[in-house]
């Protein structure tokens, strides 16, 4: 009769060493930015623990995850700022023809041309004061501005920026024939007056 390792895992699972476990940064950690770690552990595990440093994973797999989606920034700024994670390649919302998923490595995890089992940045905060200031500005940190890829910044709503001249009389501005010339706008959606 064989006897079973008391060491033995039914599945996958995800390695984590006791002293990261154990260290200020792992501690100051938000219950999202967990969860960002553990997604992105499944992540690896669903490229059979070989694609570290190219792992894609977009805000839907992190909300279906169940991290509240205004989290999900603030959480990975944490994750970065603390030593886990390092974002490998941006994302890039947008229509399906331009957008990208960001790709990320976990820094305590065998990646593809690092040595060893890792590069392990967490153990460069060494006080849970250090670990807590490093944690809150991360998550305070708001991000960038959105762009539209393919046509630049957007511009203020027409109805934000145009006021209508006065009119004469009873009739509306829209349908008034006066000589007198009124305001014009632009294409950029700013008032310009026409002389």
């Amino acid at each position: 009769m064989a006897r079973e390792r008391r060491t033995s895992i039914g599945g996958q699972f995800a390695p984590r060493r006791i002293d990261m476990l154990r260290s200020p940064a792992y501690r100051a950690l938000s219950l999202s930015a967990r969860r960002v770690l553990d997604r992105l552990e499944i992540e690896l595990a669903d490229h059979g623990g070989t694609d570290n440093g190219n792992l894609p994973c977009t805000y839907q797999d992190f909300v279906d995850y169940g991290i509240h989606r205004e989290a999900i920034y603030p959480a990975i700024r944490e994750t970065v700022a603390l030593g886990f994670v390092e974002v490998t390649q941006q994302g890039v919302a947008g229509g399906p023809d331009y957008r990208k998923p960001t790709k990320f490595r976990l820094t305590y995890r065998h990646a593809r041309g690092v040595r060893g089992d890792g590069t392990h940045e967490w153990m460069k905060i060494t006080t849970d004061e250090e670990a807590a200031a490093v944690a809150a500005a991360a998550r305070k940190e708001r991000p960038p501005k959105k762009q539209n890829q393919t046509y630049g910044n957007r511009h203020i709503s027409v109805r934000e920026t145009y006021s209508e001249p006065a009119s004469k009389g009873t009739e509306t501005s829209t349908t008034t024939h006066s000589t007198e010339t009124g305001g014009t706008l632009d294409i950029s959606g700013r008032g310009r007056s026409v002389a």
